[in-house]
């Protein structure tokens, strides 16, 4: 190929386009604050240019610590114009986590949000690098971007397949692993992501996922590429989302299904006069909360991910013949996670031997993803690398069946299988059983050892307020509908734990009922 005619990709090209085709359009919304493409682009050539003073160049890996942000947004497209490398960190981290992560991925500056600055401050003071605090009484950055003019110069070319970020997973079973991405893979999933959610220069974006994880799901460049409006939500606040529903012009929106279930179950709930389109993941929602969801005014999408493959690899495309499907039906293909999304290489289900399964939606092996939306590696863990590893594809430890369709459907975590009497039972088969009864909110089911049967089923149950269930109630509601031996032989009401991201901590869960 001329060399004339190759650009490599990179998802820092999006601003640039829009701010040429979208001067004067809206791009961020954050407070106050209000930002046009133009300004955005001006503020990110700022940026750019202040890393070079600061000595960050190529392969630099540069922190940020910020809520849903019109900084974090510039971060997005900062740090990779200047062919350094971004680690965005969980906002709801301790303070002994952050630095494990600043001294693991060898950052260079920290930039927090000031919401978090007092967090901020420990942080990189034990992690001996310097801080910026953008906002606030005691703010740093704008000062910093106001020091530079801004040169072309200062951006740097890079390769599609150089490092962009490294996306540290959630830990929840050892020292969090840096998940690392590359340029290439970031736009085409922004591209992706951009199509299966149909946004477009109208749309207007509320950030209710967190903007740190898997660089929210790369929305932060795909409404940028589409000369869509970023619309900031700082912290997850189910009244908020209601107003901004209401009265500001919301189209879109994404968040894990225990997000929406605190929309679906707030005061504030009502049906919308303008549907929303709502796209969801981290954990399967269950088709009795898609079905309280549609008279809302929300029409939801199942999209499946993991930060291994930049957030949602695969989309539960909805099809035009399903239309006329009755609602129970329909909201249980909704529940499926779908197929692979534009920019992705099929979809495999895989046996121990790394065979693929036969699509008869019943036989169980695990997920398995190639393709450009899949990480580069861990970052300085080649063993661990490699442990995910088979028949040229990265396992995603899901337990899930392939459907005469081609659609898969996840039927558990290959570690939250119960194994009682030599039964497999899914949890999240059990799940969808007690989430069907009206009472419920939202519900859990682990795996409790047993001296008889090895493990059984134990399921944690939100009730929902003003109604009333006993444990029997929720015994014989699953046996109505599920065979004997999968119902839960305990069952305990109580709020779940949960994620920064909103997926539920079932080895909190489990820690309760295990000696």
């Amino acid at each position: 190929m001329a060399e004339f005619t190759f650009a490599p990709l990179t998802p820092v090209a999006f601003l640039q386009r829009s701010a040429a085709a979208f001067a004067q359009r809206l791009a961020v919304v954050d407070g106050v604050v209000r930002i046009t493409y133009g300004e955005l682009a001006d503020r990110v050539s700022r940026g750019v240019s202040a890393l070079a003073a600061e000595g960050v160049g190529r392969g630099d890996r540069v922190a940020a610590l910020c809520a849903n942000s019109h900084v974090m947004i510039e971060l997005h497209n900062i740090v990779p114009a200047r062919g350094a490398v971004l680690v965005p960190v969980n906002i709801r981290l301790s303070v002994d986590e952050i630095v494990y992560i600043l001294e693991h991925s060898g950052a260079k500056l920290l930039i927090a949000s000031h919401e978090l600055a007092a967090k901020a401050r420990d942080a990189a003071g034990r992690a001996g690098l310097r801080l910026l605090i953008a906002g606030g009484e005691a703010d740093q950055y704008e000062a910093w971007l106001a020091s530079m003019n801004g040169s072309d110069a200062d951006a740097a070319a890079v390769d599609e397949d150089q490092l962009l970020g490294i996306n540290y997973t959630s830990g929840t079973t050892g020292k969090p692993k840096g998940v690392m991405y590359h340029h290439r893979g970031a736009y085409l999933q922004a591209v992706a992501m951009a199509y299966h959610l149909r946004l477009g220069p109208g749309s207007r974006y509320l950030w209710v996922l967190p903007m740190f994880h898997c660089d929210g799901w790369c929305l932060t460049w795909a409404v940028t590429a589409a000369g869509g409006t970023h619309v900031c939500l700082r912290a997850v606040d189910p009244a908020e989302i209601w107003r901004q529903l209401s009265t500001g012009g919301i189209s879109h929106f994404s968040g894990a299904p225990t997000v929406l279930t605190m929309i679906a179950e707030h005061p504030s709930a009502a049906g919308l006069a303008r549907r929303v389109q709502v796209s969801t993941g981290g954990a399967p929602p269950s088709p009795a909360l898609l079905a309280r969801l549609e008279p809302l005014g929300m029409d939801v999408t199942h999209l499946y991910g993991l930060t291994e493959t930049f957030g949602p690899v695969a989309v539960n495309e909805w099809q035009p013949e399903w239309d006329d499907l009755p609602g129970e039906g329909a909201a249980r293909l909704r529940a499926r996670q779908g197929i692979g999304n534009i920019i992705a290489a099929p979809l495999r289900v895989l046996d121990p031997e790394g065979a693929d399964v036969p699509a008869d939606g019943q036989t169980i092996g695990e997920l398995a993803i190639r393709g450009n939306d899949v990480m580069l590696g861990y970052y300085r863990d080649e063993a661990s690398t490699a442990a995910v590893i088979r028949s040229g594809c990265f396992l995603t430890g899901d337990l899930a069946v392939k459907h005469p369709d081609g659609y898969v459907e996840i039927r558990d975590r290959s570690k939250d299988i119960i194994i009682s009497g030599g039964e497999n039972i899914a949890s999240v088969e059990v799940e969808r059983a007690i989430d069907a009864h009206p009472a419920v909110v939202e519900s859990a089911v682990v795996g409790m050892p047993d001296a008889m049967w090895g493990e059984v089923p134990v399921a944690f149950v939100t009730v929902r307020e003003g109604e009333t269930l006993t444990e029997q109630q929720v015994i014989e509601h699953v046996r109505s509908h599920l065979a004997r031996f999968k119902a839960p032989r305990k069952v305990i009401f109580t709020h779940l734990p949960k994620t920064s991201t909103g997926k539920i901590q079932k080895n909190v869960l489990r820690a309760q009922v295990r000696p």
